[in-house]
C-alpha cells in the first residue's frame, strides 16, 4: 500500500504534497524529527489529506498531478471535498 498525502503547517501556513510507501504515521514522524531541509522548517505539520494506492508509482503520479495544479485554491478544494 502506498499513499499520496498533503501535510499542513499552521505555523508557516503552508502545504506539503508528497507520496510514500511507508505508513503515514512513520512518514510524519520523520518530518517532525530534527533535520535540515524544507520539511524541517515547521514542527507542527499534520496529515490533512491522503489517498491510498496499490502501487508507489500510482501514488507518485497522483502527487505529480496535484503539484502541476500550482493552485492553493484547487488543493484546498480537494482537501475540503472530504469534509
Amino acid at each position: 500500500m502506498s499513499f499520496f498525502y498533503i501535510l499542513y503547517s499552521k505555523l508557516i501556513n503552508q502545504y506539503y504534497i508528497g507520496h510514500t510507501s511507508e505508513t503515514l504515521e512513520e512518514r510524519l514522524r520523520k518530518y517532525l524529527s530534527n533535520h535540515s531541509g524544507f520539511t524541517g522548517k515547521a514542527k507542527d505539520r499534520i496529515v490533512i489529506y491522503f489517498e491510498e494506492f496499490k502501487t508507489k508509482s500510482q501514488a507518485y503520479n497522483r502527487e505529480l498531478e496535484v503539484k502541476k495544479w500550482k493552485s492553493r485554491v484547487k488543493v484546498e478544494k480537494l482537501i475540503n471535498s472530504t469534509k
